[in-house]
């Protein structure tokens, strides 16, 4: 009888590890023991739009990785001027913070697109303080003016960082970093998740993007 009470209380122990290490690998924690066997160049852009020395691609990586660093916390909230004015920000804020470092102005490329061209973003009203924060928004106006790229991320090697990565209701930058298999990490502000983890595939990916801008495309 001991041994049976032993046992259960050593299977018990067992499970409970066992869910502990499911938790802890969906949130992302064990990303940081990953590592990468494949080798891909990393593109630079032959861009530099803010003559700072660093082209875009590098500033926009660069940029989000600015942006995780202040360790933003999460809350969908309206702004007057549309920009956060405290430590709450939602996924798309790390869109407009990493293009900002390449000194794009995002809001207002965004704001002054939807105004002549409202009907391409199926937006009844226009309101410049949050339309530059949704995520179809963005969306939209990459289409038109970004170069479009797989959203199959087994094909490695056309992910590069400062990619953006956009899935039905969220949006994130690639990161340079990859997993094992060669797939890219995100880096994203979701409130749940790692803010730089092996996460690219957790949701559907719709749109991926890089910031080569045709602004006569349309």
């Amino acid at each position: 009888m001991k041994f049976f009470l032993r046992f259960g209380h050593l299977l018990v122990l067992f499970l409970i590890l066992l869910l502990a290490l499911i938790c802890v690998n969906e949130l992302g924690y064990l990303d940081r023991w990953k590592t990468s066997d494949i080798e891909v160049e990393f593109i630079k852009s032959d861009v530099d739009y803010d003559s700072d020395g660093t082209d875009d691609y590098t500033d926009i990586l660069n940029g989000a990785r600015d942006f995780i660093a202040m360790k933003p916390k999460y809350k969908s909230a309206y702004y007057a001027g549309g920009y956060p004015d405290d430590d709450y920000y939602v996924c798309t804020d790390l869109i407009w913070y990493a293009l900002g470092e390449a000194g794009y102005d995002f809001k207002e490329m965004i704001d002054e697109d939807i105004k002549n061209n409202q009907s391409d973003y199926d937006i009844d009203v226009i309101d410049s303080n949050i339309d530059f924060r949704r995520v179809k928004n963005i969306r939209a106006f990459l289409d038109k003016y970004a170069e479009k790229l797989t959203t199959d991320a087994s094909d490695y090697t056309a992910w590069q960082g400062g990619d953006i990565v956009v899935y039905e209701d969220h949006i994130g930058i690639v990161s340079d970093k990859r997993n094992s298999k060669g797939i890219s990490y995100i880096i994203h502000h979701d409130g749940y998740h790692n803010y730089e983890e092996d996460g690219l595939t957790r949701k559907k990916i719709v749109g991926h993007y890089r910031f080569n801008l045709n602004l006569e495309s349309a």
